[in-house]
């Protein structure tokens, strides 16, 4: 920093951090300077596929009482067509923002992996 330079305020370093209900998450932005944006992605990916494969198996859960007719019901060969089918709409579910387990998931990997490269 330059003599008689203006040091950037703190509101100003807290609007650029990682939030965490409306609050900066501090650990976290610390956290990221700390960890390879390769890595970054990785665990990005890996946090998307976890909630991917929860929801998953919650939609499994969702649609198996299901009988009747249909992309839902009980006909011959509707297990095998609704198992592929609960897996695209969680991956999509994931994908687009999920229900918000990807992201503490990987706030979480993040943070192990920065106290691990200390």
């Amino acid at each position: 920093m330059q003599i008689g330079a203006i040091p950037p305020s703190a509101a100003a370093l807290n609007s650029a951090a990682p939030a965490i209900n409306g609050r900066p998450d501090l650990d976290f932005a610390a956290a990221l300077e700390k960890v390879s944006p390769k890595a970054q992605a990785k665990a990005k990916a890996t946090a998307t596929d976890f909630e991917a494969m929860f929801l998953n198996q919650m939609f499994s859960q969702m649609t198996s009482g299901l009988k009747g007719e249909g992309p839902f019901g009980s006909t011959v060969g509707t297990g095998v067509w609704r198992s592929m089918l609960t897996e695209q709409y969680s991956k999509s579910f994931a994908k687009a923002g999920g229900v918000g387990i990807a992201d503490e998931v990987y706030r979480t990997l993040i943070l192990q992996q920065a106290k691990h490269s200390s």
